[in-house]
């Protein structure tokens, strides 16, 4: 197996490098756009040799190093105690499915695209052995889908990561119709070593539970702003400011829990009736998506910015992400609470 430079891979299936644990599985990860390369390397920090599966490798230096400098932040945030770089010698890269062989596990993290994803899916099942489990990082499309074609879909399950998924402690692992519980409960322990707090979906469901949850509030937010209660500026710092402040130490249910209960109620009866329940994409996100806007990657979005100041947001974002997960630890949820 050779790369585009005619260099040798290394073999999947070698042994594994110095600075991991021989005991260790070999993971796969197939895609290695930005949310590929972020898994891979959770994968890494959790002490898997990783198989790095696309089928265009044109700069696999560039793969390398970027995984590099996420390690490097782990490390240097406290993530990590091994040496980054022997971390990252356990890394394999490969334009070939046949080198999942080896892999007691393999994530594909491809395009959202149904056809696309059953297609990388059949690819997995023909390279790997009947007992490797296979996850979709998939954001929204039915597991029961994903299956559809596969040859023994019982080992199919949603594994939905969250970005940056070196860094988040969020994972929903989702049951297709036909997944093993087996299987399932092999991931979640899987999970727990990725350093994640896994959440069962133990029914199929479009989009999962976060997912559905937060388009909610993005459909009434846009609503707010369309019909002209509130700028889009004053809807992000209502939220921040009473959503923002609790939701790392509890979820809904919970926080009904700790600020009494019968008042939701009675709210429900009167609001629920009023909240927007429009079927459409918000006319303000076809226009600001049609502008070309993609956020801070481009300095264009809901906000207008320089270019240093997109760069600013990006970083203080990465800043955030690991303070808020070692807030969140701190306050985890433990046996017995």
């Amino acid at each position: 197996m050779t790369n585009k430079q005619g260099k040798r891979s290394r073999n999947a299936s070698a042994a594994p490098r110095s600075g991991t644990n021989p005991k260790s599985t070999a993971a796969g990860v197939v895609g290695l756009g930005l949310m590929g390369k972020s898994i891979a390397t959770c994968l890494l920090a959790a002490g898997h040799r990783v198989v790095g599966v696309d089928k265009s490798l044109p700069h696999p230096r560039d793969t390398r190093r970027h995984v590099l400098a996420f390690l490097r932040e782990m490390k240097r945030e406290g993530l990590l105690s091994r040496d980054p770089h022997a971390v990252a010698e356990n890394l394999v890269l490969s334009e070939d499915f046949s080198s999942l062989g080896g892999c007691a596990i393999v994530i594909e993290s491809v395009v959202e695209n149904l056809e696309v994803k059953q297609q990388v899916l059949a690819k997995i099942e023909e390279a790997v052995s009947a007992d490797t489990l296979i996850g979709s990082n998939t954001s929204a499309l039915p597991v029961t889908e994903l299956q559809r074609k596969a040859k023994r879909p019982e080992r199919i399950l949603g594994i939905h990561w969250a970005e940056p998924a070196h860094i988040t402690r969020f994972m929903e692992i989702i049951c297709g119709d036909q997944t093993d519980p087996a299987s399932a409960a092999r991931v979640s322990e899987l999970a727990r070593r990725w350093k994640k707090e896994p959440t069962l979906v133990r029914r199929d469901v479009r989009g999962f539970i976060t997912n559905r949850i937060m388009y909610a509030m993005l459909r009434e937010a846009f609503h707010l702003v369309e019909a002209g209660y509130a700028t889009v500026a004053d809807v992000d710092r209502s939220v921040r400011n009473d959503f923002g402040y609790w939701t790392t130490l509890a979820g809904p249910f919970r926080f009904m829990d700790l600020t009494g209960i019968p008042a939701y109620a009675a709210v429900m009866r009167d609001l629920l009736p009023d909240l927007d329940c429009g079927k459409e994409v918000p006319k303000l996100m076809r226009d600001v998506v049609a502008s070309g806007a993609r956020g801070v990657s481009n300095a264009q979005g809901f906000y207008r910015y320089t270019p240093a100041q997109a760069r600013r947001w990006e970083k203080q974002f990465l800043k955030f992400t690991y303070e808020i997960r070692a807030l969140a630890y701190k306050y985890r949820e433990r046996p017995g609470d």
